[in-house]
């Protein structure tokens, strides 16, 4: 039974800039680079006959390339952080993709994502620190920002039943072209 997700890839630029600020931060379980993306819709474990049904569903979206900027840090989990990721700013043209996808898999018969999406890339999850602490990490780090990149396709991701992190394998890869 696969647990899947779609999500954008990072160029590796962008990768390496965020690991730099891998490191420092107690109770932290950093993210590999090589496994930072922007999730779309997490699926869940699902049966194969699902899975197959949802990479071809996914096929027919048809959209054209995103411009992708992240600039800032953020967590989740407020007095209790649970998250430290970099925000993906939000554009028109990715909420109307990620929505489409809600679509589709609601249309298959999966739960609606009960979360209001929120684009970002995780860099740790973490647990035990205390909220000082990452302020005071945050506030080392000082403003971040990258180039912005565009994003010429998006992926149909397995992941291993665990507690996230990694490793992801893409399964299937879907363009984006005007």
């Amino acid at each position: 039974m696969p647990r899947l997700f779609t999500g954008l890839e990072l160029p590796s630029s962008t990768g390496m800039m965020l690991s730099l600020m891998r490191g420092g931060l107690r109770g932290a379980r950093w993210v590999d680079p090589e496994n930072y993306h922007i999730t779309l819709r997490f699926i869940g474990d699902i049966d194969d006959r699902i899975a197959d049904e949802v990479a071809y569903e996914l096929a027919r979206v048809h959209r054209a390339p995103l411009t992708i900027k992240l600039t800032g840090l953020g967590t989740f989990g407020g007095s209790k952080p649970h998250a430290l990721w970099a925000r993906v700013e939000p554009t028109q043209e990715l909420a109307e993709l990620q929505a489409e996808q809600e679509r589709i898999l609601q249309r298959l018969g999966l739960q609606a994502e009960r979360r209001k999406y929120t684009p970002h890339v995780t860099l740790a999850r973490l647990r035990g620190t205390s909220s000082g602490e990452l302020a005071h990490w945050l506030e080392m780090r000082g403003e971040f920002s990258a180039p912005a990149f565009t994003a010429g396709r998006f992926v149909l991701y397995s992941a291993k039943a665990a507690v996230g992190g990694g490793p992801y394998l893409v399964e299937e890869s879907y363009p984006l072209a005007a």
